[in-house]
Formats: C-alpha cells, structure tokens, sequence
C-alpha cells in the first residue's frame, strides 16, 4: 500500500495567537485547522543561541531534544535526520526556504533542495540612512512594501517577487514533477515569513490601518527587569521605551505580512485540491518559535513567556482527526516522530520526543533559553527563572492567559512556586542541562515584592 504524501509547512516567528485569533486574516489556514487537528498548546522547547529559530530547527529535523540537537545536525553527526528518514523510506523529499542551520545537514537530509537562504534576510538601508531598525523614529523613510529595501524583496528573472511568493513557486515546481511519480513525495516548505523585515505588498498593509491594531494587555514600555538579552538586536527593531506609536506599527506590518504568507500556502493547497492529491496527503502547519511585540516591553523572541513559546501547530489529512481541538502541552519538535507514526516509517532510535499521535500524561514542558532563563510550563501555571537577575516568575495562566500578574512573591502560592521548582529541577537533570547548577540555588527569594507584576493593561 503506498504510503501518503507530506507537507511541511513551516515558519518563522509565528506567535501562537497569530492563528485561529481573529486578528490576522488567515483564510487558507483557518480552513486547514477546521479539517484537521489544532494543536492549542504547543511550545518550541527553547534555544542555545539568540537565533532562536536554530535550535529549534534542529530539533525539528533531528528529533533530539534541545540540550543534543546542536550536535545532531553539526558536521560530524551521523544522527538521522527527517528528510533522510523519510528518503530512504522510498519519498522523494525536496527542500525550499529557510534553513539557517549546517549545510550539510541540509544535503544530507534532502535529495533534491530548490532555491532557498541560509539565515534572515537582510534588509537594505536606504541612501538617506532609513532602516528597519529603531521604528518609528523622526526622518525615517524606510517603507516595508518598498522593494528598495531589499529583505523579502528579491529580484527573480528580473521581476522583483516576495520571497514566501518565490518559496511557494519553488514547492510548486517540484510537485508538477512529484505529483505523477510513483513515489510518495516530502516536501518541506520553509517560509521566512512573518520574520523581520516585516514586508508586505501595500494592499496587505492597507487592509491593517495603524489607528485600528489593538493594543496587547500586556504590553510595557519596558520589561521591569534585565531578562538577560535586553539588548539583542531584536529588541532594537523599536525605540525604548515602547509607544503604542511604535508597537502598532510593527504590530501592522506583523499582520500584513503574516496574511501574505497566508494567501501563498492558500496556493499550494489549493494546488493539492486541483491534483486530487489532498486525500492522500499529510499537511503539517507549525513554526520555530513565537515573538513578542510589544508584549512584556519586547520586541523579540529570547524569553520564555508563552507569547515567544508558543507556536500554532496544525495536522490534517488521512489518519487525522478532523474538526479537533487538541489543548495538550505539547512540543512542536514531536512532528518528526509523528510523521512517522501517521506513514508508517519507523521513527529512528535517536527520536527523543513523543508523537503527537501517543495518548499521555498531560506532563510539565521544561523550557530554556541559553544560560540565562530556565522555565516549566503547565495547563495552569508558568514558572520562569532568570538567572542574571536572580528573578522568577510566576502566572496563572487559565485566569491570566497574558500573563501580566506575576505571583511568585504572593505567600499563597508558596507550595506551587516549590512544586514546580522541584519539576524544573527534574526535567533538567532527565535533558542534562548543562546550566543546571544555577538553578539548584533558586528559592523563593528570587523575587522582589515591589515589583511583583510583569505586565498592565495599556
């Protein structure tokens, strides 16, 4: 029996609200999620560089958990990778997009790769000095649907196209050669998008005017706390402090070029549907990592509250329930192991997180970002550590989904802030963490009770 065909779609800086939310138009999508399942709750387990998107990456090819993916794709590893799993399972697998990890890796994992980048796209800065950094500032002139500013703008045979439009065509491509064959296809689809520079084509950015973006509720002019990498060059993307000005605008540019991205996958499963082939193949949407905007008093995606973790994860196709709404914490890195599962390819021992398709224990997700914050999440509480500023956190997130009451210091709440301490302590040691003595000097007097929240309401 041949096995179905799969679709990977997978993209950057994707923040979990961003689908399903109502704020973003996302058509395409939306009717994907409603013929499938929607993971609520899924999470990238955390990075060990400020390229968040890295490690995450790693471990979504490699399937290692977050402590061993770095050296499960360097150039020495012989760990199986998913597109090589699945090649010598008899797919023919194609890559296109974004890879931003080694190359070899990527000539490994793929037989047949079309056009794609290494890393962000870089943005051009203007003749007057205008650049997509310190936004909205005074005689700045950089515009994100100006193709002078280079970034997702590239110029293809002459014509200057959007690089999720340039990603697609290239998916496209290779199915009009795949789609006949006698062979299943993997296909892995690597979007940049919605990742800075934030471009758009202007009818997009029009359909978001500036004076209508709402204003998150936990928005902050700035984070009450050096988290550890306040200034990377994320947080630079807007001036301190934070304005409404300045976190609509990005906010615009987020949901402009979130739904472009959105009307290009809308192109390839249409395609699908046009070939007859959406029966028999598997579509995953998921993406590296989320992002804040303005959230927190952040502009980026180095911290551990759930608007940098979590990410929206969708499967549909044949073995895949319908109509379903998923809330287990899950990690997105499960979907190699869960490809697997659903075609029949036997997963690799080196496979350490679970399928999706496993029924479990709705268990604590450990969190990390590099030396700095350490975190444990649940359906109920999130738990963050910062080491550099000998802080934790705590938040209910059922009664306080943006997380802007912080009750760690409350006397309440003591018994949870040491219960989840000990499941953070736990899950360090079973991923050997390699910064896990600093965490055995957390206590409760990481806190200060002058400064006990996190976030307001703007």
């Amino acid at each position: 029996m041949r096995r179905p065909n799969v679709v990977l779609v997978f993209m950057d800086d994707w923040t979990h609200w961003a689908l399903t939310s109502g704020q973003v138009h996302t058509p395409n999508l939306d009717r994907l999620a409603a013929g499938g399942t929607l993971f609520t709750h899924a999470v990238n387990q955390g990075s060990w560089t400020g390229a968040v998107c890295v490690a995450s990456r790693a471990m979504l090819v490699s399937g290692r958990s977050l402590f061993h993916a770095q050296a499960a794709v360097d150039d020495s590893s012989d760990t199986p990778l998913l597109g090589e799993v699945f090649g010598a399972a008899g797919y023919r697998t194609f890559f296109t997009g974004k890879w931003h990890n080694p190359q070899r890796a990527l000539r490994r994992g793929y037989q047949e790769i079309g056009p794609y980048a290494g890393a962000m796209l870089t943005p051009a800065r203007l003749p007057d000095g205008s650049q997509d950094v310190g936004r909205p500032a005074p005689g700045n002139t950089w515009d994100p649907a100006d193709p002078a500013g280079e970034g997702h703008w590239m110029r293809v045979d002459g014509e200057v196209v959007h690089s999720s439009r340039r990603w697609v065509d290239s998916a496209l491509s290779f199915l009009d050669s795949a789609a006949g064959g006698a062979d299943p296809f993997f296909l892995h689809l690597a979007l940049h998008a919605p990742h800075d520079p934030r471009q758009a084509p202007a009818r997009w950015l029009d359909r978001y005017p500036a004076h209508e973006v709402r204003l998150p509720p936990n928005m902050l002019p700035e984070h009450p706390f050096d988290q550890g990498d306040r200034l990377i060059r994320d947080e630079l993307l807007a001036p301190f402090p934070r304005t409404p000005e300045a976190v609509r605008l990005h906010r615009r540019e987020y949901f402009a070029i979130a739904s472009h991205a959105d009307e290009q996958i809308g192109r390839l499963l249409d395609d699908l549907d046009r070939r007859g082939l959406a029966g028999d193949t598997i579509v995953v949407f998921s993406g590296d990592h989320g992002l804040a905007l303005g959230e927190h008093g952040l502009m980026g995606k180095q911290s551990l509250y759930d608007h940098s973790v979590r990410v929206p994860l969708v499967l549909a196709g044949p073995g895949v329930r319908s109509g379903v709404r998923d809330d287990r914490l899950v990690y997105q890195a499960s979907i190699f192991p869960t490809l697997c599962a659903l075609t029949g390819v036997p997963a690799p021992a080196t496979v350490e997180f679970p399928s999706l398709t496993e029924s479990g224990d709705d268990e604590p997700v450990f969190l990390a970002y590099r030396h700095l914050q350490r975190g444990v999440r649940t359906r109920r509480w999130a738990l963050i550590a910062y080491a550099p500023a000998r802080r934790i956190q705590l938040f209910d997130v059922i009664a306080d989904p943006w997380q802007t009451r912080d009750l760690a210091a409350d006397p309440a709440h003591g018994d949870t802030v040491r219960g989840l301490l000990a499941a953070l302590r736990r899950r360090q040691g079973e991923l050997a963490d390699p910064s896990g003595g600093w965490a055995d000097q957390i206590d409760e007097s990481w806190h200060r009770t002058e400064d006990s929240t996190a976030g307001h309401a703007v």
